[in-house]
């Protein structure tokens, strides 16, 4: 006998009533039952009156089970059907089937498959599975919901922590309850002396001198619900740099926090992003041409005045072009002025003139400045004034390079030569403060001049010893 087999008989000892005498022992057994003769065809069906979302299915009788079966099912009841017929002491394992009626209503239902003794019939006991299923259904989805909840709050609390730490503003979350900081950005931490991930989560007593965290949490509560006081002055103990922390409270899902602006109370009061907006609304609305470049004069950025002087439409039409390009003696001034710059910091009224895209020129008086920050050099800044004529810079203007003796001189030659002959003593003149003057413009930079003037160092040279330059000045 086998194991199944003892198992059965033993579950069976005893006496058990014949089950004639008991009353709707089949409907009470199960949600529905159903008896499947020989031939496949259903020849007997009743349906448990508790179960009353299966409806009436007398019209299975006389048909064959599998045509309300699913394809999948149809391939599962074959398989246990032909494991009961080959085996009559097998005791089969209960099956789930999934139904379909009237082509649109699928309902699964897990039978059991008993076997008639002396009959080719089977009876098959089944259990309604679809509140099971509806059950099932409703996790998935609270799952499913769950799952997208989780997700927008992970992408809320990303936008969260990069708004947070792009701020240039020094914040700190706190909890008050607990005196313990929530959240902290790195500018915050940087003032504090240490990283925001060393902050993040302790006391925010700790972070501060001589102060206990029932003492610091009172007097921050007290400077939050004050009208008159903006912040409580702090020491932070890592650097002992002298801090403000402003309090500012509010409530997230039921929670109070503590929102606090750390101010260093060491540095002007505009010297954060409200010293920055306020330079760029200088930068954008000065009359002055304002121009941004690199190392090598390549234009970074420029303001609106700068592309009316240059008469360009649109700032990428200047960007990444050299300033060179709108100078009237281009890379020689240029280079003039950024090793004047370089070398003392800072070159002041420079006159040149400046060509426009379009070729016009102006004349004008240019302020370079040498920027620099910590992390090394940043370029040069131009200012950039387009010099009227009331300012002296004009055509009549520009004769007063020429001394009073000097003109005197050439006064006293009228009479006594003809004009071809005036013209040539008085050459010699106009070079000599030609030179003098691009000498004294380059700083006695003898190549720069050179280049000034067009002539080559050979050239210069000469002509510096025929007019008694040459021990004028040191050479670079």
């Amino acid at each position: 006998m086998t194991r199944e087999r003892r198992k059965a008989v033993s579950l069976r000892a005893g006496a058990l009533p014949d089950p004639t005498s008991v009353q709707n022992l089949v409907e009470q057994a199960a949600d529905i039952t159903v008896l499947v003769g020989a031939e496949g065809d259903v020849t007997g069906i009743s349906v448990n009156p508790d179960c009353p979302s299966l409806g009436s299915l007398d019209h299975w009788v006389g048909r064959s089970f599998k045509t309300f079966l699913t394809g999948e099912s149809q391939e599962k009841f074959d398989k246990r059907l032909q494991v009961l017929k080959s085996d009559p002491d097998v005791i089969p394992r209960a099956m789930e089937l999934n139904h379909v009626d009237n082509a649109t209503w699928e309902f699964p239902i897990r039978y059991t498959m008993h076997r008639i003794y002396g009959s080719d019939d089977v009876l098959l006991l089944g259990r309604d599975m679809q509140p099971i299923a509806e059950v099932q259904q409703r996790l998935v989805s609270e799952q499913m919901a769950r799952e997208r909840d989780q997700q927008r709050l992970r992408g809320e609390q990303t936008f969260y922590n990069v708004v947070l730490e792009a701020s240039e503003t020094p914040l700190i979350m706190v909890e008050p309850e607990k005196g313990r900081i929530r959240d902290i950005n790195s500018a915050a931490a940087l003032l504090m002396g240490t990283k925001a991930a060393t902050l993040a989560g302790s006391s925010l007593a700790q972070g501060f001198e001589g102060r206990r965290r029932e003492e610091l949490m009172e007097a921050l509560k007290t400077a939050a619900a004050s009208d008159e006081v903006k912040g409580v002055e702090l020491i932070a103990r890592r650097n002992g740099r002298p801090l403000s922390l402003a309090p500012h409270f509010f409530r997230a899902a039921g929670e109070l926090f503590m929102l606090c602006r750390l101010v260093p109370l060491d540095e002007q009061v505009q010297s954060g992003p409200e010293a920055a907006q306020t330079m760029a609304i200088l930068f954008a609305s000065t009359s002055d041409a304002v121009v941004m470049t690199d190392g090598k004069g390549v234009i970074r950025d420029a303001n609106e005045a700068f592309l009316e002087m240059s008469d360009a439409a649109q700032l990428r039409d200047v960007r990444e072009t050299n300033l060179g390009d709108f100078l009237a003696r281009g890379a020689v001034d240029l280079k003039l002025m950024m090793e004047t710059a370089l070398k003392k910091g800072r070159l002041r009224n420079y006159a040149t003139q400046m060509t426009s895209v379009v070729g016009t020129r102006s004349t004008v008086d240019i302020s370079v400045a040498h920027l620099e920050h910590k992390g090394g050099d940043f370029g040069y800044g131009f200012i950039i004034r387009n010099v009227t004529p009331a300012e002296g810079t004009d055509a009549e203007g520009a004769a007063s390079v020429v001394s009073d003796d000097a003109m005197k001189n050439v006064m006293d030659l009228v009479g006594t030569a003809s004009l071809k002959e005036l013209v040539s003593a008085t050459s010699d003149v106009v070079e000599k403060l030609c030179i003098e003057t691009a000498v004294q413009l380059t700083g006695n930079n003898r190549v720069a001049a050179a280049e000034m003037l067009g002539l080559s160092r050979q050239s210069l040279y000469v002509k510096l010893r025929k007019h008694g330059l040459l021990n004028s000045g040191s050479d670079d």
